[in-house]
């Protein structure tokens, strides 16, 4: 979080891959594939919040069947 206590509306796939544990070719990887919304801000790919906790919810549920 910055200091004003703002939190970000979006996110780069650079912020997604830190978030996620993941590299920045696995993320380009995922939104390549639709696994992971993004939406395209000019040349830019940015991710909602909320499409980060989507797809954690999907491989949780992913996990859990399988289980």
């Amino acid at each position: 979080m910055n200091g004003t206590g703002l939190r970000p509306k979006w996110h780069t796939p650079a912020e997604v891959a830190v978030l996620l544990g993941f590299g920045l070719s696995k993320v380009k990887m995922k939104i390549a594939t639709g696994e992971l919304r993004s939406v395209k801000d000019g040349k830019y790919r940015r991710i909602l919040p909320e499409w980060i906790d989507d797809y954690i919810r999907q491989q949780v549920d992913r996990y859990e069947e399988a289980a």
